[in-house]
């Protein structure tokens, strides 16, 4: 009987997700989700309660996993430097490369999880509190390593860097196709084995320049 439950709380969930992330919140009802999934809808209200739960259970149950495999790669890239500052290359993918891999490799799920997970962090309604429930205290860690890794740096200068981070990784999860046409073809935004290879140096880059600005101001 468990066994039956957990199979159609993931249907509502696997349903619900492929929805909220081509909709959004608002654009679907409990039924257009149960009835894509193949279920009562008063097992929607059973397992769930409401539609915001069943939003918010759908945010956690990959996160839960993908947070740990971020965490697990930053340790080893700390573990690997000892008693030294980490790489800030090392850290920036530990952080990315995990997102990366599940979003080219992971199946049309986790393709529509990143995209809903776009949508909430360009929500001023949902993003602030849900990112900060979700996902800082992992952010906060990386944030530390980036310290680590580049000391003397102005903590105004990592936050701000880290930002510019955030809204590129937002940008590459949405293939909007933006890049195919001002590339005519040359780059293709489902491509994130690329995406991969340039984010991480890229991003680094960027973090040392602000470093750099703000050590040559009078």
């Amino acid at each position: 009987m468990a066994k039956r439950g957990d199979a159609t709380r993931k249907k509502i969930q696997d349903a619900a997700e492929e929805l909220f992330a081509a909709r959004g919140f608002y654009g679907v009802t409990v039924r257009e989700i149960t009835r894509l999934a193949g279920v009562d809808t008063a097992l929607a209200n059973y397992y769930f309660g409401s539609k915001k739960n069943l939003f918010d259970s759908v945010l956690l149950r990959r996160a839960e996993g993908l947070n740990e495999a971020r965490l697990k790669a930053l340790e080893d890239v700390e573990r690997e430097a000892g008693d030294n500052p980490p790489d800030l290359e090392r850290v920036i993918d530990a952080f990315t490369h995990p997102l990366l891999d599940r979003s080219e490799r992971g199946g049309p799920e986790w393709k529509s999880y990143f995209a809903l997970i776009a949508q909430v962090n360009n929500s001023p309604e949902w993003g602030g509190r849900m990112m900060t429930e979700y996902f800082d205290p992992l952010v906060r860690r990386f944030i530390a390593a980036i310290k680590r890794a580049l000391p003397n740096t102005p903590d105004e200068e990592i936050y701000w860097a880290y930002h510019f981070l955030s809204g590129a990784l937002v940008l590459t999860f949405a293939e909007t196709g933006r890049i195919d046409n001002l590339s005519d073809g040359l780059c293709r935004s489902s491509d994130l084995e690329s995406v991969h290879r340039r984010l991480p140096p890229f991003i680094a880059a960027g973090f040392r320049a602000l470093k750099e600005r703000d050590n040559e101001k009078p």
